[in-house]
């Protein structure tokens, strides 16, 4: 069982930017493949980012490509999802995400408990 803790998010103006991360349990952390998904009031959940074993691969949606980057340190047991731009629409619950096997999205079956991400107008 991986527990996955997140941290970073709050309350931004649009045009802003947050740094979330994840901090995963399990070693060694290069077996994970590490994700973001988030989910909106009233809204499915919806895959946001993922990053490779190793960092050296990532996948974005479409809706955050070009402003959110994913990122991982392997020493650290830790991911990251840098947020820039941010829009009114980026408000949502955002969930660290950690899986075994690679893909466009990837597959995965852990999840954190969410942290909040607020933009305002």
């Amino acid at each position: 069982q991986v527990q996955l803790v997140e941290s970073g998010g709050g309350l931004v103006q649009a045009g802003g930017s947050l740094r979330l991360s994840c901090e995963a349990s399990v070693r060694p952390f290069n077996m994970l493949v590490m994700g973001w998904f988030r989910q909106a009031p009233g809204k499915e959940r919806e895959f946001v980012a993922a990053v490779d074993w190793s960092g050296g691969s990532t996948y974005y949606a479409d809706s955050v490509k070009g402003r959110f980057t994913i990122s991982r340190d392997n020493a650290k047991n830790t991911e990251h999802l840098q947020m820039n731009s941010l829009k009114p629409e980026d408000t949502a619950v955002y969930y660290c995400t950690a899986g075994t096997g690679w893909g466009r999205p990837p597959r995965f079956d852990n999840w954190g408990q969410g942290t909040q991400v607020t933009v305002s107008s």
